[in-house]
């Protein structure tokens, strides 16, 4: 790209959907594009509880943003933190590794999108990481089959009781990751690992999905609620409802019920599957215009998706507060598609006056293998047909040939069969985050902040 180039200057912050959308939308305009995003990869995110479970590789639903944009001239893709964003002077200010650029712009696209959210206690991410990225994924990963492993040992030397804590989990939240997530579990010590070891019966792990709402994937029609309810506790899944966690420590967590009543379960690897907060930039930008953001740090915005007195700026996705609209890739991909054709409507003198509408194409998830649900406006479809559908949805949006063939492979090897090949782990998996955290911190300590070391054990060399 001509560093010196007097096309109109495009900048779009993030990578996900919106963004990546938003970029190819612009690719025949006549502008130069600068992609920003804090990693390198377009994040497919609805499949992430996959590689958590071993099914996929994180490649195969993280492909390289550049590659994914190598053939499109007009746009320039940078690694990098966005830290400000002066709407006046119409400026964005990103930092690598400690490094602040600055940039003008003349249309703006902010589609950072939102992060985990622990209500308040972040303290709860030390023990029950959320499920946002990659990195989450693989520590997820290394902690659900590190565990296995961990209770083998635990009874191989006749501690059953530690054993049985190894071999509980428990996901926080019910919506469709949280309820992927527990059935994913479920098939993991059903199905997949029920021959693998010789002292523990993986079959007999604990499986605890809870919420503290009144129903699981409270979006979708009661009557498919109650079916993948059924579903769930078929698979052995252990449902709590109305349970809200109120503490979470290395070796469980506890809960209070709609009573009042406070209870304890002993479990070393919690995921946390409950609650978005949108990406900061959202706040930031809100105090320039003078708005006032939602309990989930989303931005009010326009009907055409402009900031007040700054028709130039659009935001999209997660980060929106715009006539209730759900925190969905379609709904990320459709604001992106019309902010891109605004931007090329104004460039050609014909600006669009139609404020954004999103058309619902439907919800759906998946509760285990070969089941799944899927509401698409009157139409509510459950069990297998649902789940073909599923498949056939989520490959259509899966970005690359190569990364569409590969999943259907693996997804071939998984259902079909008993294999995940993605089982391998390390320590790193585990530990990385707290290291990076405690830098000053041994790694046998940070193992036991986290409940991973048996008393009295050492971690070995």
């Amino acid at each position: 790209m001509n560093p010196i180039a007097t096309r109109p200057r495009v900048i779009i912050i993030g990578s996900g959907f919106g963004g990546l959308f938003a970029a190819r939308a612009l690719a025949r305009a006549d502008v130069d594009i600068r992609l920003i995003a804090r990693t390198t990869h377009h994040l497919f995110q609805p499949l992430l509880y996959q590689v958590a479970t071993g099914i996929l590789a994180p490649g195969e639903i993280a492909p390289a943003t550049r590659e994914v944009l190598a053939h499109q001239d007009n746009v320039q893709v940078e690694m990098g933190d966005v830290t400000d964003i002066d709407l006046d002077a119409r400026t964005v200010t990103a930092a690598t590794l400690g490094v602040a650029r600055t940039y003008g712009y003349d249309h703006l696209i902010v589609a950072a999108g939102a992060n985990q959210s622990w209500f308040g206690n972040d303290q709860f991410a030390e023990y029950a990481p959320g499920m946002k990225s990659v990195d989450d994924a693989l520590e997820l990963r290394g902690r659900i089959f590190g565990a296995f492993e961990l209770a083998e040992l635990a009874a191989a030397a006749g501690r059953d009781e530690e054993a049985e804590a190894l071999t509980t989990f428990v996901v926080v939240g019910a919506g469709p990751t949280g309820v992927e997530m527990a059935g994913q579990l479920a098939e993991l010590s059903r199905r997949t690992l029920r021959h693998d070891f010789r002292h523990i019966d993986p079959r007999t792990a604990k499986i605890y999905l809870m919420d503290a709402a009144d129903a699981v994937l409270g979006s979708f029609d009661e009557s498919l609620r109650d079916k993948t309810r059924t579903a769930l506790e078929k698979l052995g899944i252990d449902v709590l409802l109305g349970a809200k966690v109120v503490d979470v420590d290395a070796r469980g967590l506890e809960y209070e019920d709609e009573a009042g009543e406070r209870h304890r379960i002993e479990a070393l690897t919690k995921v946390w599957a409950a609650g978005v907060a949108a990406s900061p930039l959202a706040g930031r930008l809100a105090e320039q215009v003078g708005l006032t953001v939602d309990r989930a740090g989303r931005i009010p915005v326009r009907a055409d998706l402009t900031l007040p007195g700054h028709p130039e700026v659009y935001v999209v996705g997660d980060m929106v507060a715009l006539d209730n609209l759900p925190g969905v890739a379609q709904v990320a991909i459709q604001q992106a598609r019309y902010a891109a054709s605004r931007i090329k409507a104004t460039l050609g003198g014909k600006p669009v006056t139609e404020p954004f509408s999103y058309f619902d194409k439907g919800n759906m998830a998946t509760i285990s293998r070969f089941r799944a649900i899927a509401e698409i406006r009157r139409l509510k479809v459950t069990g297998f047909p649902a789940w073909v559908l599923w498949l056939g949805v989520h490959l259509v949006y899966i970005i690359g040939f190569k990364s569409r063939v590969t999943t259907l492979l693996h997804w071939l090897v998984s259902f079909l069969g008993r294999g995940r090949s993605e089982r391998n782990i390390t320590e790193q998996q585990i530990f990385g985050r707290l290291a990076m955290n405690r830098v000053s911190d041994l790694p046998e300590k940070a193992g036991r902040n986290v409940g991973w070391l048996p008393d009295g054990e050492d971690q070995g060399s």
